[in-house]
């Protein structure tokens, strides 16, 4: 990171970050072009967690590669000035990349699940097997991540 003064270490910190965060933007290798979707995602000990329809391009590409590029962002605020140059904004970001992969079995699929849905609600739910069966439930393990926030102290 060229600005190390932005650099965000501490383990704690990070966590919040990707606690505060409600999407997340996944991007595949895709010739020619990258692909790049927005998704909600649940986060727990260094992986995150995704869903989504059991076909589509999303499982052509992990199945095809088994990587991906992230980023989670949350806007803190914008800042006004009096000259264009004065505008800017708060910001606290994650980006990195790791490998991604399907979860196959009932209850890895429904151990997924509810870390997706503790993003959101301390509620602990039950999911229909149909449901599980037509759910595609992925796991993308950090491999190398870094964390940036800009005027968040202002």
């Amino acid at each position: 990171m060229r600005r190390s003064d932005k650099a965000v270490t501490e383990q704690a910190a990070i966590e919040k970050i990707f606690r505060d965060g409600t999407t997340c933007q996944l991007a595949f290798s895709d010739d020619p072009v990258p692909y790049l979707v927005t998704l909600n995602y649940g986060y727990h000990d260094g992986a995150l967690y995704f869903h989504a329809a059991s076909e589509g391009k999303k499982i052509d590409l992990i199945k095809k590669n088994g990587q991906a590029a992230f980023t989670v962002a949350l806007d803190r605020g914008l800042i006004k000035g009096d000259t264009a140059c004065q505008w800017s904004v708060r910001f606290q970001s994650v980006v990195g990349y790791g490998e991604i992969s399907l979860l196959e079995n009932t209850e890895e699929k429904k151990r997924g699940l509810d870390l997706f849905m503790a993003q959101y609600s301390g509620d602990s739910f039950c999911y229909p097997d149909k449901m599980i069966q037509a759910t595609a439930v992925m796991k993308l393990t950090i491999n190398y991540m870094t964390v940036k926030q800009s005027r968040i102290d202002e």
